[in-house]
């Protein structure tokens, strides 16, 4: 069975990794049809808008999508297009997992999953200037968003996630010591909804300042943490970090009818066309996508090769201390998968 897809590669080096990651998937045998469409910089440059009507069809069609790094030129009318995307779609769930691959790090085997509230919180962007004493901008206002529906499609995703995937235990992070009513009310949710788990799933929840500090100090304490939008934000980053960095970190936002898979990172103009970029973290996203689509076996083959080839080291990009380029990396990738790796 032949899958479409909606394809965006992006912006920056978001073209490069994109066509680094299909040879790959390609040469994996991955049975995908890619329906390319535009959005940010790029569309803008050939005359579109920033966020397509056509390519907002194409991803409502098809119900996956595969996007690069997207900019969201400044003036826009966008705060943000991904967050556009998130918002036109409902896509209220945002998957980071954060596994080992790059090898020489502070932490070896670090294997947890960051489940992110994707549409509330302060990044609903609800905010506006108070004048006071002939200064229209003297006060500026955030109002954080906090629903029961929202809290409870999130948490319970967090358990669906964890039950599906074999996890042992969901960390609730919050704040609910000092936002009494926000963080009170995701915390009250969270614990009503882990009631329904007892015996299958371990519950536990947990401040967000001491959630970080113990994300540095053991990692392997922690399985699947869920948590609302900004402080989803901050930790997935951080444990991103844990692993290598950004250039490891694929994400899925999810919807009850689109998922979309990306990297994580920025589009990078400053390296764009100069084809030294990592196209990990995209690639990685693309393996999400074939979990999904229900091709497990082909994804885990390019995480092997991919995991091979970086604990290699010899066709890895700069950031890995290499002087591979983009293509050379997907290369030895596809190498690797053929079982013809160069001998060390």
């Amino acid at each position: 069975m032949t899958h479409t897809v909606t394809l965006i590669p992006g912006d920056g080096i978001g073209p490069a990794i994109t066509e680094a990651t299909l040879q790959i998937l390609t040469a994996a045998g991955a049975p995908i049809e890619w329906d390319r469409q535009e959005a940010g910089l790029t569309a803008a440059e050939h005359g579109h808008d920033l966020l397509p009507q056509e390519t907002l069809d194409s991803i409502e069609r098809n119900r996956f999508c595969l996007k690069g790094p997207l900019t969201t030129p400044i003036g826009a009318g966008f705060r943000s297009i991904n967050v556009a995307l998130r918002k036109h779609f409902d896509l209220y769930a945002n998957v980071r997992p954060t596994k080992s691959i790059a090898p020489g790090g502070r932490y070896t085997d670090v294997d947890l999953v960051i489940v992110r509230e994707n549409t509330e919180g302060l990044y609903a962007g609800i905010e506006h200037y108070i004048g006071m004493r002939q200064d229209p901008r003297a006060v500026a206002e955030s109002v954080m968003l906090i629903t029961r529906y929202g809290s409870d499609r999130i948490v319970r995703y967090a358990f669906e996630y964890a039950l599906q995937h074999g996890r042992k235990k969901v960390t609730l992070v919050h704040k609910a010591n000092i936002l009494k009513y926000t963080q009170g009310l995701f915390l009250e949710v969270g614990q009503d909804v882990a009631k329904n788990y007892a015996g299958a799933i371990e519950f536990e929840d947990r401040i967000v300042d001491a959630t970080a500090m113990q994300l540095v100090l053991d990692p392997y304490q922690f399985d699947v943490i869920v948590t609302e939008n900004m402080f989803g934000d901050i930790l997935s980053d951080q444990a991103s970090g844990l692993v290598g960095g950004l250039g490891f970190a694929p994400g899925v936002n999810i919807g009850k009818d689109v998922a979309m898979f990306e990297a994580v990172h920025g589009s990078a103009p400053d390296i764009a066309g100069r084809n030294i970029a990592n196209p990990t973290a995209l690639l990685l996203a693309a393996c999400l996508l074939l979990d999904h689509l229900g091709l497990v076996e082909t994804g885990s083959r390019i995480r092997d090769a991919v995991k091979s080839v970086v604990h290699r080291g010899e066709k890895v990009t700069r950031d890995l201390g290499g002087t591979a380029t983009t293509t050379e990396f997907a290369d030895a990738v596809i190498r690797e998968m053929k079982g013809d790796a160069e001998d060390v």
